[in-house]
């Protein structure tokens, strides 16, 4: 669960914007959608290889 505690002189918008941050840094969201519908055992893989293969060509071969 986030939350965050607002200090006494803290304005709501600087609040919002500390626990929106928090929120995404957490990465509940991203965790709901991964989890809001079925992925075949076999498209996670293919995506988890894909994922992979852009990883290494973005960053290149390590030396």
């Amino acid at each position: 669960m986030v939350g965050i505690t607002i200090g006494d002189n803290e304005s709501i918008d600087k609040a919002l914007r500390r626990f929106k941050k928090k929120y995404e840094r957490s990465g509940v969201l991203k965790e709901f959608k991964k989890r809001s519908f079925f992925q075949k055992p076999s498209v996670k893989k293919r995506m988890e290889k894909q994922k992979a293969q852009r990883r290494a060509h973005r960053f290149g071969p390590m030396e």
